[in-house]
């Protein structure tokens, strides 16, 4: 207990301070964490996999801008499973400190890039959906397959480049200040920077879905007072209010698992946490694990494309399955008869 409270002076950024970020103090606690990260981390990995094969399979999926935007949260989500699962175990179950500064700083750079990544693929989808539906016939125009390229490489690129601030000298150890109670080396105006970043893309997001379920609303209520004119335009309509209300119950989700880790984040930057915050934040950083899980699940239930990819996908892999079970059968019916004869 003496090295935490010597860590809270900014002058001391030795490795031996990584000691009392360890907050798991009994075996079924590292083994609560070991079980969670190995669950949700192998689910999440499979499932956005299945998910980008699902969307590149498909000719009419991986044209569109907003499966672009989709799969970039997919990719997003399966990098910050394999970087947080094996950085976070090692770190809080097998108490792994044989590492340098800039190892460490590189780790949770790596984190915060594919959870930002994950957060802005949403951003930019929910713009996709504001856009369609506020401008619906200019919407092919605005949104092009090169526009969204364009905007997924500046989004990797703005995340990648504020989570390597720590490693490129905005720590505590580098600037003498005060370091974070929950991060080792992480200067607290940079967390506090971070995230305000964060907050700044979930106030655009709740801003570009309240405006979605306004129109959609409003496309129901039109819907339901012209029945007999049930155009191919009518037909688009639904197509997106049923993605909007999908991408509704991904924010939802997301809000939900996310807001308890940023709360304990800007609580600890204005007050001192105690041991049992401390482990109750690191139970809680699971939970943006879960997010990276569920959003696939979502996506299999509410969007119609991916889902009849998917039934196509396992209508094949029964059929494989029948004929690999049928052929040894076949194989064997046709050795007797040729030893009858």
């Amino acid at each position: 207990m003496d090295i935490c409270k010597i860590h809270e002076n900014a002058s001391k950024c030795s490795m031996n301070t990584m000691e009392c970020f360890m907050v798991l103090s009994t075996q079924a606690q590292k083994i609560s964490i070991a079980t969670l990260c190995g669950l949700f981390g192998t689910l999440c990995i499979f499932e956005n996999s299945l998910v980008l094969y699902l969307i590149f399979s498909s000719p009419g999926t991986r044209k569109k801008p907003s499966y672009l935007f989709i799969s970039s949260l997919a990719l997003a989500d399966i990098l910050a499973s394999i970087i947080f699962v094996c950085s976070f175990v090692n770190f809080h179950v097998f108490n792994e400190t044989d590492f340098s500064k800039e190892m460490f700083l590189l780790q949770l750079g790596g984190v915060n890039t594919s959870f930002s990544a994950s957060l802005s693929s949403l951003l930019l989808t929910a713009l996709d959906r504001y856009i369609s539906i506020s401008r619906p016939s200019e919407y092919k125009l605005l949104m092009t397959r090169k526009r969204a390229w364009i905007a997924l490489g500046m989004v990797w690129v703005t995340c990648a480049t504020t989570a390597s601030l720590p490693l490129l000298g905005w720590n505590c150890c580098t600037l003498n200040s005060t370091c974070s109670k929950l991060f080792p080396f992480v200067d607290d105006s940079y967390l506090l920077s971070w995230i305000c970043f964060i907050m700044v893309m979930l106030g655009c997001i709740i801003y570009a879905y309240a405006h979605v379920l306004w129109r959609a609303h409003q496309h129901v209520a039109y819907m339901e007072k012209h029945q007999v004119q049930l155009g191919k335009q009518n037909t688009r309509m639904r197509m997106d209010i049923m993605l909007a209300k999908t991408l509704v119950m991904v924010l939802t989700v997301l809000m939900l698992c996310w807001s308890p880790v940023l709360v304990l984040m800007i609580y600890s930057i204005f007050a001192r946490l105690s041991n049992h915050l401390r482990k109750v934040f690191a139970f809680c950083s699971t939970l943006c694990l879960l997010n990276s899980m569920v959003n696939p699940i979502i996506y299999a239930l509410r969007s119609k494309e991916l889902y009849s990819s998917l039934r196509m996908v396992l209508s094949r892999f029964r059929r494989q399955l029948k004929a690999s079970e049928e052929s040894p059968e076949a194989e064997s019916t046709h050795k007797s008869s040729m030893i009858e004869t």
